[in-house]
């Protein structure tokens, strides 16, 4: 039986296993992927409706995009605010930043309730996409 793969339709957390991390106090101070982040990459990370979902709940100063939410607060000079290990522990597992946050884990995968099928087992952004969104973020001063 011969399994066919169709290049661009098997996301990069399938076939990279998660990347191990340690959370220092607030901020998960090492990158979770071996490239830099690029922040263009981010932008789309953060602005698209279907992967990441930022918009939604989050406004986000420079995006031509309508419809942003006022659920969570405003990223507005998020990279002024915050380092990028505190960053990539909001992304990473925002539960640890703040048992109260309604935002969901992009990275972690266990200890997670109510999570669709589809997802079960898998993170929602790949470690590049994480560290391409923090970035990113580190930019909106």
């Amino acid at each position: 039986m011969a399994v066919v793969l169709i290049a661009g339709t098997v996301p990069a957390f399938a076939q990279n296993p998660l990347a191990s991390y340690r959370v220092v106090g607030d901020s998960v101070p090492a990158p979770l992927a071996p490239a830099p982040g690029d922040p263009e990459r981010g932008r789309a990370v953060v602005a698209d409706h279907d992967t990441a979902r930022c918009i939604l709940c989050h406004e986000v100063p420079g995006l031509n995009v309508r419809f942003m939410g006022n659920v969570g607060p405003s990223l507005a000079g998020i990279g002024a605010r915050l380092s990028a290990g505190q960053l990539r522990l909001r992304l990473v597992d925002p539960q640890r930043a703040n048992p109260s946050a309604v935002m969901p884990s992009y990275y972690r995968i266990e200890g997670l309730r109510q999570v669709a099928p589809s997802y079960r087992g898998k993170p929602i952004l790949s470690a590049q996409q994480i560290e391409d969104a923090v970035t990113y973020l580190e930019s909106l001063k």
